[in-house]
């Protein structure tokens, strides 16, 4: 019996696959859980729409987030530490003070989609990479500024 999964099935396929199973799997567990449909032109067709749909979805969200990438070559977010001698500084900055100032400018960033995670310890320019979609990565210009104390 084939099949169209409308879910992810351990052992089985993932979502929009048509996969071929035993009668009794079909009937008994896949349909009678709504986990599939069964294969047949109208549901073929149905499948195609869906994927359409989806691979649209997917266009708009990568150039969203390529034009949010734009937008973040252009900012420069400044942060002010307490630093000593010598520029040493104490504390640091890290990705979730950046996601806050971001979010003044109405940029909506996760703090785990950072790539350089790691906090910012010294003064200056520093540039922080973030993944915004699959294979689109921003570039946030950070300037951080001592004051001493």
């Amino acid at each position: 019996m084939k099949v169209i999964l409308k879910q992810d099935v351990k052992k089985v396929g993932k979502k929009g696959e048509v996969v071929e199973v035993s009668d009794g799997y079909g009937r008994n567990f896949l349909l009678a859980r709504g986990l599939a449909v069964v294969e047949s032109k109208k549901s073929l067709e149905i499948l195609g729409e869906q994927k359409k749909e989806a691979a649209e979805l997917e266009a708009q969200e990568v150039k969203k987030a390529q034009e949010t990438a734009a937008e973040l070559e252009k900012l420069v977010l400044k942060f002010h530490v307490k630093s000593g001698e010598g520029g040493r500084v104490f504390g640091s900055v890290s990705t979730k003070q950046i996601v806050e100032e971001l979010r003044k400018h109405n940029i909506r960033v996760d703090k785990r989609k950072f790539i350089d995670t790691y906090p910012i310890v010294s003064l200056g320019m520093s540039k922080v990479r973030v993944e915004l979609h699959k294979g689109v990565i921003g570039t946030v210009n950070v300037h951080v500024f001592g004051s001493d104390n």
